[in-house]
């Protein structure tokens, strides 16, 4: 019976630090396409929250908070806020930056 607790246990935390991994993914692509789109250099792709709780839908699920770096010059850095329910992209908070010409 140890045996098995233990197998669910080890599973249960493989299981989620995978999951960890596709979030993560997702996040790192949402902020490419932000990049994108504001024509910028994307820098950096970093998470500063993660945690379990009820998502809009109702449903059981991760909720993160990613901070992603960028420049729009090549010198200053700006920091962006991406905020994802599971693998979806719910808000995104950008700061002003300079526009280069």
């Amino acid at each position: 019976m140890t045996t098995l607790w233990l197998f669910i246990i080890v599973s249960s935390v493989i299981a989620l630090f995978w999951y960890s991994r596709q979030i993560a993914e997702a996040a790192n692509r949402h902020a490419q396409h932000q990049a994108e789109s504001l024509q910028v250099q994307l820098l950096s792709v970093a998470c500063i929250k993660r945690r379990f709780g009820v998502l809009k839908d109702g449903k059981l699920g991760i909720k993160s908070q990613f901070m992603f770096e960028f420049s729009s010059d090549g010198e200053s850095a700006y920091q962006g806020k991406l905020y994802l329910e599971n693998e979806r992209l719910v808000k995104k908070e950008l700061p002003a930056y300079k526009i280069a010409s």
